[in-house]
């Protein structure tokens, strides 16, 4: 008997979690469960984070949470509960499995089946952005070794325990050299480890071009936060449908499993809702914690269900749908057919169960950390970078100078061209004088320079060798 928490969440969730529940519990789940209120009702009470500390607490202690979706009040500060949990509790392996039901729903890859898993914690997803000029703002991405060698080591591991022979991973290095760049060069380190596992990687625009079209070329597909975000909704789509697919948020402690598609509140207590991307999640949920029997009786009845065209009215079509039914109904349906099998559609065996274990990180000795320079980040008002360049070279000292002027990652001084669009937002780049070892002192005269010259610096980023190799980029243009 495994004890999970429950959200039955906003709009439709309480119909398709109830429906859910019913099927898992009628195959023989054993479960107890810890039933919580998140979401819309706890925002407008005034907690902006959408759910209480006693809830938190349940989570915390049953470690596996089922969750319907929720409502996210517009504006008012309220803050994403799905990305909040995802991170507070170390969730960072997000699992969609994409595999086609053809011919009984309508897609136009029948043999797709394939599953992403998508790194949940950091990359652009940090939410730390900056208003820095009247023209620009920022959105800082971090990339973690850390969290590179989870979700690659994760990748690799759940390939090895599902039989999978592939493993791709979608970049875009050939730009974001330093943080892209470190996903891809862990993606290759850890790749070795396996190699009775094929690999490769493409670059994500390509990459993402290939998956829409030809999906059946890929088996796992490993990526950085947002593309995966962005891809597993395409990758659920092109099956036939994102009310479908469910997922699994997986860390070393804790683990959520869900829905993918929102909280449809237009159409809530109509019971029309289709409980199937719910109902996937759960299954995923019962693979986690080690009730693997029940998870394949629920599965293999579900897509009989989907065979015999029983279906609810967001899948129904006419010539292959035999009945229209509503969320109860098709939750009777699914629980009819316990103990069958598929006749047309594979019928799944699931004899693989319990958790992933990968290794926790342990940090390697520090690196040496050489500082040669800094980029200053600058506000100003004009058009010309030699207009500026000459401000800026009255800030040299002795071990730093001005070595380059770029606007938006474009070089434009020196050797700019006239063409380039600037904004007021300027990158100035202060390289260590030859045969100079610039330290920290060096950098705050610099900026006190600033002051006295007029110029408005709004950031830093020093500029360091980690074991004799640049850490930093090259504008564009060098």
């Amino acid at each position: 008997m495994t004890r999970i928490t429950v959200a039955k969440g906003d709009g439709i969730g309480p119909e398709i979690m109830d429906a859910t529940l019913m099927i898992i519990k009628a195959a023989g789940a054993q479960l107890e469960i810890d039933e919580i209120e998140v979401g819309e009702k706890v925002y407008l009470a005034g907690n902006t984070a959408g759910i209480s500390d006693e809830a938190w607490e349940t989570i915390r202690r049953n470690k596996i949470f089922l969750k319907a979706p929720i409502t996210t009040p517009q504006g008012g500060g309220y803050k994403s509960l799905n990305v909040t949990t995802r991170k507070t509790l170390g969730l960072f392996a997000n699992v969609r499995p994409c595999k086609s039901l053809h011919p009984f729903i309508s897609t136009k890859h029948p043999n797709m089946d394939l599953v992403i898993i998508r790194e949940n914690e950091e990359d652009l997803y940090a939410g730390i952005e900056h208003q820095q000029t009247d023209e620009v703002v920022q959105c800082l991405k971090l990339i973690s070794r850390p969290g590179c060698e989870k979700i690659v080591t994760y990748a690799f591991e759940y390939a090895r325990k599902y039989g999978r022979k592939k493993v791709t991973c979608f970049t875009k290095d050939n730009i974001m050299k330093q943080t892209d760049g470190l996903f891809h060069k862990v993606f290759d380190e850890i790749a070795a480890k396996y190699p009775e596992i094929e690999n490769e990687h493409w670059i994500i625009d390509i990459g993402a071009a290939k998956m829409a079209d030809t999906p059946e070329a890929f088996d796992v597909i490993v990526m950085p936060n947002l593309y995966g975000d962005v891809l597993s909704d395409v990758a659920a789509q092109i099956t036939g449908s994102v009310g479908l697919a469910g997922s699994s948020n997986i860390g070393h402690d804790h683990a959520m499993f869900e829905a993918i598609h929102g909280s449809a509140p237009r159409r809530a207590g109509q019971n029309l809702a289709n409980p199937s991307g719910l109902l996937q999640g759960a299954i995923l949920m019962l693979q986690h914690i080690g009730q693997s029997e029940i998870a394949e009786k629920v599965q293999n009845a579900w897509l009989k269900t989907m065979e015999d065209g029983i279906h609810t009215y967001d899948i129904f079509k006419e010539g292959v749908s035999t009945q229209k039914v509503g969320t109860k109904e098709f939750a009777e349906a699914v629980i009819a057919n316990l103990g069958q099998v598929p006749k047309t559609l594979k019928k799944v065996e699931l004899k693989n169960s319990g958790l992933i274990n990968i290794p926790r990180h342990v940090r390697a000795p520090r690196a040496k950390k050489e500082l040669v320079g800094v980029d200053v980040f600058v506000h100003w008002e004009g058009t010309d970078p030699k207009k500026i360049a000459e401000e800026l070279q009255k800030m040299n000292n002795d071990n730093l100078k001005l070595s380059m002027i770029t606007n938006r990652g474009v070089k434009v001084w020196p050797q700019g061209f006239e063409e380039t669009f600037c904004t007021d937002h300027w990158r100035c780049r202060y390289s260590a004088v030859e045969g100079a070892t610039p330290s920290k002192k060096d950098i705050l005269e610099v900026l006190s320079k600033a002051e006295e010259v007029g110029v408005d610096t709004i950031k830093t980023e020093n500029l360091y060798l980690f074991d004799g190799v640049r850490g930093y980029s090259l504008g564009q243009g060098q």
